[in-house]
Parts: C-alpha cells; structure tokens; sequence
C-alpha cells in the first residue's frame, strides 16, 4: 500500500551526498557531449576550414 507523503524530505547528509554525486555526473556526461560534438565537427570539416572564402 502507497503511504502518503506531507511536505517536504529531510536533506540529511548521505542525501546531499548523493546529490553532488550525481550533479557531478552530470556535468562530467555534458561536458563530454560538448567535446564529442565538437571533435566531430572539426573532423567532418577537416582541411576545408583551411580553404574556405572570407
């Protein structure tokens, strides 16, 4: 049975813990991402961004 839950949880220290932890992971997955999609951008242009028109 579903118990019901009034206001909010206590943020005891293994909560904020677990929290940053996960918040860090995050971050790391996002920067990641950043990095990857800029890798793949550099190497789908390649030596064109050398010759290209101003």
């Amino acid at each position: 049975m579903r118990e019901e839950f009034e206001g909010t949880p206590e943020w005891n220290d293994e909560l904020l813990t677990r929290r940053r932890k996960r918040a860090a992971v995050m971050g790391w997955v996002l920067a990641g991402f950043v990095v990857l999609f800029f890798l793949v951008t550099v190497v789908k242009l390649g030596s064109n961004i050398v010759q290209r028109p101003l």
